[in-house]
């Protein structure tokens, strides 16, 4: 049987919905291009973005287990009821994916390479190899997806799409997993992160990723496929187990094979962060849209991250399929348009109100007597069916992923500190970005690590401002001066611990006066100077620096807590925007996280932690725990606590009827947990679970949460242990008493039963 299935291909307004990654730096197909022009839109891969977006350079390397900060721009909403959105953040590592050192696109076949071997001419930029396009372009397309009324005759194998109807080939990419997910055939692309508008996709979308459920696929005959490139054979590869078997080739046969799992886990599912229509920029407060990315044990010396963006307006349904595709080349597709519009089925034809490429429409429906005024005002849209519900795309330039040194332990958390953007303005550099530190607000915990790390060009626009030799991009670190003038609203964003420095200063602080996470003085030299990297050499401009710095990781130690606000004292060009950022290291551990509908875990250390359900938010939400300062929570005097204090941010409620579960590390089991949104009033939590030193809990909201001993029990053992205490000694008084005056013993016993009496009351 052949495969139909529904996809989400539905249509999107004309126009430039491009998607491009600042970090890790994505390449848009550049690769040290001096111009501001791409040279070759098709050298790597399908981005439909515009011919100035991308970095020239980007190869960095990364631990397992330390922290990508994933930052990206996308040119139309997301997260808005005015369209269907989804983004896909995906990585691959292949032993020979490369970057390459020509911007030419890789042949299609073996004999125009060097060792007539194209997986292996390391000239060419390479992502998907030779063997997986030669699979994709003899390959069936999919029959049941959506082609509107694109002309489709005889274009029958994956690399026609709707999007791609010609099937352009742009580098080793197939054009068909790239325009639809989840895909149902192989894709060396691993799943990270599905952010959409539409989180009821979720469960779907996860139970459906390649992380965790295998594909088949019909495997030809050796030789089969480099057969069917030179026409010795005219079969195409088919999409189902049946035909696939009936392929024979030099004596074998083809097979229908189950490929595993790429593994990884189920990726993360989100609602998608909000972006504003018609604006390749921040997000919401003023930020870029990013995605923590934690890195895997996957280690390999050539990696690239890819991230998707797929948009459609709101207007119309979000699924469709073969079914809704025009009957023939003459006829407009079966898209219901008349009752967005309306109309009648049959007036709404009448009247060009259909789905095909270039209607002619009738906006106004008058008549004068038996004249249709309506019909002499015509206009015609400019809409390219091929063109609505599109697909952008942007991948990253190589970087590593390398075994973690042994003197880090496995647990250790490691920050990346990297530097995003080119030289120039913002109009110069569009849609690329200005410089900038990422994360440029980063916060971290005593004894965690931080990996600092940036990369240059040599190969800018020569006429972009900025300051220093033309055309070189270089970065530097140094601390700002001590803040000498207020800033702000009193009271307000008040930094934490010491401050060090100050966002309004244009300066560094001396060298040798700076503090910066308490590192080494030769590392802060290091940091200023990019060195080591060069030897000597005019370094006031940092023009003989290298293009590439690496401090390593390093450890922050007690030292190093407070704020500390940093810049690079070259990109300080007035007709530039300021290079700035900053590090907040708490003293005490902290941690946040983007939680959604779909629920997750925030985990505070290995005893420590909160697990929101499914359906609790409503929406995107930053969930912060962290150890407070008992100073700023103390719930009362003479009440003794048996645990730190807990927040949990936010403290509104997070929905009707749901609670989250929080689970904190106690002295003692006999302990009663508390609760409070104001650091006054405090709340019993009832139904406490106790484990071996930790309690486990439920609550419908945030707070400043504690664990204390239950002082009505202690009371009553204090009371019971001092009556004990008075009953002896008086006992022993008596009897000593009574044996000295025998005559006494009568009356004494008489009080000793008054004692017990009175003790038992008391009790």
């Amino acid at each position: 049987m052949r495969l139909t299935l529904v996809a989400l291909v539905c249509m999107v307004l004309q126009v430039r919905a491009d998607v491009y990654l600042h970090n890790p730096r994505g390449s848009n197909n550049r690769l040290d291009e001096r111009g501001r022009e791409r040279a070759n839109a098709n050298r790597m891969f399908d981005s439909q973005n515009n011919n100035r977006g991308g970095y020239n350079v980007g190869s960095l390397y990364y631990y397992p287990g330390s922290i990508m900060n994933i930052e990206w721009t996308n040119q139309h909403s997301c997260g808005e009821a005015n369209s269907h959105c989804e983004l896909i953040i995906q990585y691959m590592c292949s032993e020979t994916l490369r970057d390459g050192t020509v911007t030419k696109t890789i042949p299609e076949k073996d004999q125009n390479c060097e060792g007539y071997n194209c997986n292996t001419d390391l000239e060419y930029g390479m992502h998907e190899d030779l063997d997986y396009y030669l699979g994709c372009k003899y390959r069936e397309r999919n029959t049941g997806l959506f082609t509107a009324d694109q002309n489709m005759n005889n274009r029958n194998t994956a690399i026609n799409t709707r999007q791609n109807p010609q099937g352009t080939r742009r580098g080793y990419e197939c054009p068909e997993e790239r325009d639809y997910y989840p895909y149902w055939s192989p894709s060396p692309w691993k799943d990270i992160a599905i952010m959409t508008n539409n989180i009821s996709r979720c469960d779907y979308l996860k139970t459906e990723s390649e992380n965790v459920k295998s594909r088949f696929y019909c495997k030809p005959p050796p030789g089969y496929l480099r057969a069917r490139q030179a026409n010795a054979v005219r079969n195409n590869l088919p999409l189902d187990e049946e035909d696939c078997e009936k392929i024979v080739f030099a004596g074998s046969k083809a097979e229908w094979v189950e490929a595993p799992p790429l593994g990884g886990g189920a990726p993360e599912c989100l609602e998608t962060p909000k972006s504003r229509d018609n604006h390749n920029g921040n997000g919401p407060g003023g930020f870029p849209n990013t995605f923590n990315w934690t890195i895997p044990n996957d280690i390999n010396d050539n990696c690239a991250l890819r991230l998707r963006y797929n948009i459609s307006t709101g207007e119309f349904p979000a699924e469709t399929d073969s079914s809704m595709n025009a009957n023939n080349n003459n006829n407009p597709t079966q898209l219901d348009i008349a009752s967005l519009v309306g109309l009648s089925e049959a007036e709404a034809k009448q009247r060009g109100y259909v789905f095909e490429g270039n209607p002619t429409v009738q906006p106004l429906k008058a008549t004068v007597g038996n004249v249709n005024i309506g019909a002499k005002l015509q206009l015609q849209l400019a809409i390219n069916t091929a063109q609505y519900g599109r697909t952008f795309e942007d991948r990253s330039h190589s970087f590593q992923i390398r075994q973690k040194p042994e003197s880090i332990p496995a647990n250790a958390k490691i920050h990346n500190l990297n530097v995003r953007g080119k030289r120039g303005n913002i109009v110069q550099v569009y849609p690329a970005v200005e410089y900038d530190f990422v994360p440029n607000r980063l916060e971290m915990n005593v004894d965690d690590y931080i990996h600092i790390q940036w990369t240059g060009s040599n190969t800018n626009p020569e006429n972009n401002d900025g300051q220093g030799l033309r055309g070189t991009d270089r970065s530097n670190i140094a601390v700002t001066r001590e803040q000498n003038y207020p800033e702000g609203t009193p009271g307000m964003a008040v930094p934490i611990g010491e401050k060090f420095g100050h966002w309004g200063n244009n300066y560094p602080e001396h060298l040798n006066a700076a503090n910066f996470l308490g590192l080494p003085r030769q590392d802060r030299l290091n940091l200023a100077l990019v060195s080591p990297g060069q030897f000597k050499g005019e370094l006031s401009e940092l023009d003989d620096a290298g293009t590439y710095f690496d401090l390593g990781p390093r450890k922050i130690t007690s030292n190093g807590t407070g704020t500390f606000h940093y810049m690079c004292t070259r990109n300080n060009n007035f007709s530039n925007r300021s290079q700035k950022g900053r590090i907040v290291v708490n003293s005490t551990p902290k941690v946040e996280k983007d939680v959604g509908f779909m629920g997750g875990e925030v985990t505070l250390n290995d005893m420590e932690r909160i697990t929101i359900p499914k359906g609790m938010l409503t929406e995107r939400t930053k969930i912060e725990i962290a150890q407070c300062h008992k100073q700023d929570y103390e719930i009362g005097a003479g009440d003794s606590t048996e645990s730190k204090y807990m927040c949990v941010k936010p403290f509104r409620e997070f929905a009707d009827g749901k609670k989250a579960t929080i689970q904190m590390k106690v002295k003692s089991s006999g302990t009663e947990i508390y609760r409070s949104t104001d650091t006054e009033h405090w709340q019993k939590i009832e139904d406490v679970e106790y484990d071996d030193g930790v309690v486990k809990f439920q609550s419908e909201k945030g707070g400043v949460f504690v664990a204390r001993s239950n002082y009505r029990t202690r009371n009553i053992i204090i009371g019971c242990v001092v009556a004990l205490v008075v009953i002896a000694v008086l006992v022993g008084g008596v009897f000593a008493y009574c044996r000295r005056n025998p005559e006494s013993w009568m009356s004494a016993k008489r009080n000793i039963d008054q004692i017990k009496l009175s003790t038992k009351n008391q009790i």
